[in-house]
C-alpha cells in the first residue's frame, strides 16, 4: 500500500528524531574521546563480500540477506552488518598505510529479513566501532570499556558483560572435535538448523536459542579448556586489563557470536530492564577477516550497538531527554504590507545564527500568538502596518509578558542582548 511503510521498516518522525540525534552526538563525543574517526561506508556491496567475509554457515547469508542483481547482472546486497564493509574500505583506500591500528566507527541501516519484534526491525540501525591492525589484548580492553562507556553515558548502568574466548584456527579444530563427539548422539533430537550446523558449524550449535537444544546441548565442552597458549595467555591478559578498568565480567563458554569471522574475543553486552531480548551490544576480534577478503594477515576488533535496541531501552527506564523544538523568535506579520518586510527580517536574522520561523498562513494575531506558545518561542516580533510605517517591531517577551517597540534596523543586537538578558 502507498500509504504504508514496508513490514519490518519505520518511519523516524519529527517528535522522535532529537532522541536519536541525542543518541548519536554520545556516540560521537565517546569516539572523539576514545580518537576514533568516522567511516560511512555505501548501504550496498557485492554479495561476494559477505559471503566470504561473514560466512556462508551464518543465519546472516542463508536467510537473512537482501540480494538482487542489478541492471549489470551483478548481484547486490544490502549491507546485513559493517565490518565487512569496513575491512573492504580499508583495503581499498590503503588505510594500513596510516598511523595503526585504524581506529574507525560508524553509524547508519543495515538491512536483515527477519521477523520484526521489539526493538528490531528489517531496516535497522547500528552504531560500530572498529579497531584494525593491533593483536594485543590491551586494545579488544579498549573496544569493550568504549562500547560500557557508551551506555553508560546514556545512562543504561544495569549492564552485564559477558565475555569468552573462541580460540583460533589452531585450536579450534580440537575443541570443534570435542563438541562433535559430545553432540553425536543428540543431535538428531535437535532442530534442523543445529543438525546441519553439526557438520558445517557445530559450535553454533551452543547459540540456538531453542529451549530443546540448550537443554541437549547442556554441559557440553568449554572452548576455554581447549584453548592454546597463545589464546588461553590472551584471553588471561584481557581479564586483568577488565578488571583493572573497573569492568565487572562474566565468563559465558556458551558465547560465540553469529559471524564465522571471529577468532579469540568474543564479547556480549546485555541490559537486563530489556527481559528476553536483553543483548544491546555484541562484538568480538575477527583476526582471519582481512586476509579473508583479499589482504595481507591483519588482526582487528569490533562491535556493533543495535541503536533501536539502546532506544527502546531508554524508553522503558524514562533516560531520554525532553524535546527541545522551541525557538528564539517567532515573527507575527499582520497584514500583506508587513509579509515582506516579516520575510527579510526572518532571512537575516537566521543567517546570525537566531532560530526563528514566522507565519506562512495569514493568520490572526490571536491565532498566531497561540501557535508561537506551541512551538514555544521565547519572543515574539509582531510587524502590524504602524510597525512597518515606523521601521519598527513590536517584540514581545513570552514568559513575562513584556513588550517593547525595537528599531527593526538594530534588532539584531537588540534582540540578542534581550535574550541573554
Amino acid at each position: 500500500m502507498l500509504t504504508t511503510a514496508p513490514r519490518g521498516t519505520k518511519d523516524i518522525l519529527p517528535d522522535t528524531s532529537g532522541h536519536w540525534q541525542y543518541i548519536e552526538e554520545t556516540a560521537y563525543t565517546v569516539c572523539r574521546t576514545y580518537g576514533y574517526s568516522e567511516i560511512r561506508t555505501p548501504v550496498f556491496e557485492h554479495t561476494e563480500l559477505f559471503l566470504r567475509g561473514i560466512g556462508e554457515t551464518t543465519d546472516i547469508v542463508d536467510k537473512e540477506m537482501y540480494t538482487f542483481t542489478d541492471r549489470g547482472e551483478r548481484s547486490i546486497t544490502l549491507r546485513p552488518e559493517n565490518t565487512a564493509a569496513v575491512v573492504r574500505a580499508f583495503l581499498e583506500h590503503k588505510l594500513y598505510a596510516g598511523p595503526q591500528p585504524t581506529k574507525l566507527f560508524y553509524m547508519g541501516p543495515m538491512f536483515r529479513y527477519d521477523r520484526p519484534q521489539a526493538g528490531r526491525y528489517r531496516q535497522f540501525h547500528q552504531f560500530g566501532v572498529e579497531a584494525i591492525g593491533s593483536k594485543g589484548a590491551a586494545i579488544d580492553a579498549e573496544i569493550i570499556v568504549l562500547a560500557v562507556q557508551f551506555l553508560r553515558k546514556l545512562g543504561l548502568n544495569e549492564l552485564k558483560l559477558n565475555i569468552n574466548s573462541v580460540g583460533c584456527p589452531q585450536c579450534r579444530p580440537v575443541y570443534r572435535t570435542r563438541l562433535q563427539e559430545f553432540l553425536k548422539e543428540k543431535v538428531t533430537a535437535m532442530c534442523g538448523d543445529c543438525q546441519s550446523r553439526f557438520d558445517r558449524n557445530p559450535m553454533r550449535i551452543l547459540d540456538c536459542k531453542k529451549e530443546a537444544c540448550t537443554a541437549l546441548s547442556q554441559g557440553a565442552p568449554q572452548m576455554v579448556d581447549c584453548l592454546c597458549d597463545e589464546c588461553q595467555a590472551h584471553f588471561s591478559q584481557l581479564k586483568d586489563l577488565l578488571t583493572a578498568a573497573d569492568v565487572e565480567f562474566v565468563l559465558n563458554p556458551r558465547l560465540v557470536r553469529g559471524l564465522d569471522y571471529y577468532t579469540k574475543t568474543a564479547f556480549e553486552i546485555q541490559y537486563s530492564p530489556l527481559g528476553a531480548q536483553s543483548a544491546v551490544c555484541g562484538g568480538g576480534r575477527y583476526d582471519g577477516l582481512i586476509e579473508e577478503c583479499g589482504g595481507q594477515p591483519t588482526p582487528g576488533i569490533g562491535f556493533a550497538i543495535g541503536l533501536e535496541r539502546v532506544l527502546l531501552a531508554l524508553e522503558k527506564q524514562n533516560l531520554l531527554p525532553q524535546a527541545k523544538n522551541d525557538i528564539d523568535l517567532y515573527i507575527a506579520p499582520l497584514g500583506e504590507n508587513a509579509q515582506a518586510p516579516a520575510f527579510r527580517l526572518l532571512c537575516q536574522l537566521r543567517q546570525e545564527g537566531i532560530a526563528c520561523d514566522m507565519d506562512f498562513l495569514n493568520r490572526s494575531l490571536k491565532a498566531q500568538m497561540k501557535y508561537a506558545n506551541k512551538y514555544p518561542a521565547k519572543f515574539v516580533a509582531i510587524i502590524g502596518e504602524e510597525e512597518v510605517q515606523q521601521n519598527k517591531v513590536m517584540l514581545k517577551n513570552m514568559e513575562t509578558g513584556e513588550q517593547q517597540l525595537i528599531d527593526m534596523d538594530t534588532i539584531q543586537q537588540q534582540f540578542k542582548a534581550e535574550r541573554k538578558g
